[in-house]
């Protein structure tokens, strides 16, 4: 994968709502290839990749907002330099630029999941899909309230997790949180801007002061806006025991949730196992997991498996389980009696004494 990002940081995280959307909406298996490609006489956003029925399709995109039918035009006209699909992202499409888009043979994706994709073997029509408050204006990321989106909540946890963080290079921030470089600064300033921060990262001296709001704050909208984005996937298991001996680090995973509370506290017995999943090989090591475990897909199981949206340890030395403030997330959000106890054990031993 080309490491480039694109240097439109709006873009980039349009570019990301909507492959997080269709993802939600068709449930399809979405790469990004290659940022900013070019052709002889045309720049585009981004090569992706779709896979659909043991296929990989290509495409060739370009973010744009559609006003008026002649950016439609201008788009298609655009992409046709390039030897692949052409694919519009577009916060959202009118009705009309919808079938504009149709008619001109150009496949497009909105931030709400919205789609139409036409190639060969391959064909989706996602229609009805409704954008919510942040979604609607993707300048919105770049004004108040970025605490609730999935970018800035990747980049607080990287800093709630590891302070030392707050005046590392931007390049090493966005790395270990997952985001795109231009994010930082854009998180930092929403931070300053409501009196969670103090100090100026340059001059080493940048310090959280009210953590334990921030703590609370993204526990709260974590289960919201970005754990749905981790393609979490539920299973079963016929043997009740399949857990207890599990060599996680084979499949580069952690334990989250009741396993891993139960881990850090030996307090409470696990009746739901989570568990997130790191790397390039995130889908094979997934596969494996299932396979070897015997593990069966049901949407009520008790199994849940989840994509790590951080990137802390190399995979070799990856503890056995989450960091700690994810661990407490995982119970808070379950709302069960037995985890809320467990909860509060962890974040009085483990949270509020490490932050004091």
């Amino acid at each position: 994968m080309n490491e480039m990002e694109l240097h439109n940081i709006k873009d980039k995280d349009m570019l990301d709502q909507a492959i997080d959307a269709l993802r939600q909406t068709a449930g399809l298996d979405i790469e990004v290839v290659q940022y900013e490609p070019t052709a002889t006489h045309a720049r585009a956003d981004a090569h992706i990749k779709i896979a659909h029925n043991n296929k990989n399709y290509a495409f060739v995109v370009e973010v744009k907002n559609v006003d008026r039918f002649a950016t439609v035009a201008q788009v298609k006209h655009q992409l046709e330099e390039f030897n692949q699909a052409p694919l519009l992202i577009a916060p959202k499409l009118t009705d009309a630029a919808a079938d504009n888009c149709k008619e001109l043979g150009l496949n497009f994706i909105d931030l709400a999941g919205n789609a139409y994709i036409n190639t060969p073997d391959f064909f989706i029509l996602i229609k009805g899909q409704k954008l919510d408050q942040y979604q609607n204006n993707p300048m919105n990321y770049f004004k108040g309230g970025k605490a609730l989106t999935p970018t800035n909540l990747r980049m607080v946890f990287a800093l709630l997790c590891n302070t030392d963080m707050l005046n590392a290079p931007y390049r090493e921030i966005a790395k270990v949180a997952g985001i795109a470089l231009g994010a930082v600064g854009w998180g930092f300033n929403d931070l300053a801007a409501r009196a969670l921060t103090l100090g100026d990262g340059k001059k080493n001296n940048r310090v959280l002061i009210q953590q334990e709001k921030l703590i609370q704050e993204w526990v709260t909208n974590y289960p919201i806006k970005l754990r749905p984005k981790l393609n979490p996937r539920r299973f079963k298991a016929n043997n009740l025991d399949w857990w207890k001996n599990l060599d996680v680090k084979k499949y580069e995973a952690q334990w989250g949730g009741e396993v891993a509370a139960d881990r850090l506290t030996h307090y409470l017995k696990p009746n739901f196992y989570t568990l997130y999943l790191h790397g390039k090989e995130f889908k094979k090591n997934m596969n494996k997991l299932i396979v070897e475990n015997r593990l069966v897909p049901d949407p009520n199981g008790d199994i849940e498996l989840l994509e790590a949206f951080w990137d802390f340890d190399d995979a070799d030395f990856l503890p056995e389980v989450v960091p700690t403030l994810l661990v407490y997330a995982d119970l808070i959000a379950s709302n069960d009696p037995r985890n809320l106890e467990t909860a509060k054990m962890i974040y009085d031993r483990l949270i509020q004494h490490a932050n004091n």
